[in-house]
């Protein structure tokens, strides 16, 4: 009895070791205050290396690129698109073509432009992380922003 107890937990805890997910990336948020009817959303990706996660803008038949989605909010409108920082251009032959991608950390930016003095932004972010060994299962982030 004592030995099929002891290898019914080596076997689940064999199980529940493989089966954890890792997450390379981890996301942060801030808004900054422009001035009374305008503020910066800040979505920051910290990215453990030697990971990357692609830009917000790749060609057609390449990895998933970041994207954002945000509700459809009525104390605040979108002004313009989600800006970015210089990616990174490289060759790749998972793809057989150029990406566009960052290391380390990017801080993606939306302005938007507020219709009362205070809100919630949010939204979701999906991405797909990538070393040159491998690439991870996209995902897909919710987050909540407070803007005050």
């Amino acid at each position: 009895m004592k030995k099929a107890l002891l290898l019914l937990f080596f076997t689940a805890t064999a199980f529940l070791t493989k089966a954890q997910v890792y997450h390379p990336v981890h996301w942060s948020y801030a808004a900054k205050r422009l001035n009374k009817t305008e503020a910066i959303v800040l979505i920051k990706a910290d990215i453990e290396s030697p990971w990357h996660i692609y830009s917000t803008v790749q060609h057609d038949g390449g990895p998933i690129k970041t994207s954002f989605a945000f509700s459809k909010p009525t104390d605040y409108e979108l002004a313009g698109n989600i800006t970015e920082p210089r990616p990174i251009t490289k060759y790749e032959d998972a793809f057989k073509m150029n990406v566009l991608y960052f290391e380390h950390s990017a801080i993606f930016q939306q302005k938007i432009k507020l219709n009362t003095g205070k809100t919630i932004v949010k939204g979701s972010v999906k991405f797909m992380c990538c070393n040159d060994k491998q690439c991870l299962a996209p995902e897909v982030i919710s987050f909540s922003i407070p803007v005050k």
